[in-house]
């Protein structure tokens, strides 16, 4: 299956990061948050990407086409280094398809534009390009294909700090929790699309706005829950946080390292990696 990714957002809520860096290029160790969305899906057998580019696509452009394999992997030197051999590669076979989609386009028009080289496509994958996971693919795309509505999204609880509060008409407060304790829910940005989803889709429309309230109302969107490992990069906070996780060796979303720390409790999402059956209310998510 095809892997549209949307990677062409500002990025604002980054700008104390770098002002000219677009937020897929944002590092967590050696490579760009985009890098590490692209290896997961990589490592579960889909290598076809459409990159939908907006800001600075120039950058994205330039790092894949100077691409470093001996960033990431071991290689040795000899001959004065002359004679360099790499013992494992990347991307030597993955497929980039990088399609301008405007600066300023929401998520919609971005995945619109790109509907041209999804043309035989029966179904495919899209994604942010800022959300980790340590969801495992090949559960969700079983799951789609076993219920066959038009579009399937992945539901995980919020990585945020954030107390919900309940009180009543004069103030009093009844309770507090955590958010990651309570029901809410949100869209994670992890999604299989049918071809017909295109048929949903009106001019300049959001993706999770208007395409999908019509699918709901023809109960054709399916919502799979998956309480294990989730992550945007959204703040300089989230990026310190997963910069902290990849340092420790504890990033439950480097799926495609046998030492990868997998059921380990990291302090962005402390449940183990379930999956099961459509979430209750959920909430949704944002640009790219």
């Amino acid at each position: 299956m095809k892997v549209v990714i949307f990677c062409g957002g500002l990025g604002m809520r980054l700008r104390e990061y770098a002002d000219n860096v677009p937020k897929p290029m944002v590092p967590i160790g050696y490579r760009p948050v985009l890098w590490h969305v692209m290896k997961y899906y990589a490592h579960f057998g889909h290598k076809d990407f459409i990159l939908c580019l907006g800001y600075r696509a120039d950058a994205i452009k330039q790092y894949f086409l100077h691409y470093d394999e001996c960033v990431s992997n071991d290689f040795s030197l000899s001959k004065g280094g002359k004679d360099l051999q790499l013992f494992n590669s990347d991307i030597h076979d993955w497929n980039i398809t990088f399609a301008e989609t405007g600066m300023h386009s929401n998520i919609g028009q971005r995945l619109k534009a790109v509907e041209k080289y999804l043309v035989g496509e029966k179904a495919f994958l899209a994604n942010y390009a800022d959300g980790l996971t340590d969801l495992e693919l090949p559960k969700l795309v079983d799951f789609a294909q076993q219920h066959d509505k038009i579009a399937t999204f992945v539901s995980a609880k919020p990585n945020l700090t954030y107390h919900m509060v309940s009180a009543g008409p004069d103030g009093v407060v009844k309770d507090i929790q955590s958010i990651r304790d309570a029901e809410l829910r949100i869209n994670s940005g992890y999604f299989v699309l049918k071809q017909d989803i295109f048929k949903y889709m009106r001019q300049g429309e959001e993706l999770v706005l208007e395409p999908f309230r019509r699918l709901i109302q023809e109960k054709q969107l399916m919502a799979y829950e998956h309480n294990g490992f989730y992550a945007s990069m959204d703040t300089f906070k989230d990026k310190q946080q997963l910069d902290d996780l990849y340092a420790r060796g504890d990033a439950p979303w480097v799926v495609w390292k046998s030492n990868g720390a997998q059921g380990t409790a990291p302090a962005m999402e402390p449940t183990k990696s379930t999956a099961g059956e459509p979430a209750g209310y959920v909430a949704s998510r944002r640009d790219g």
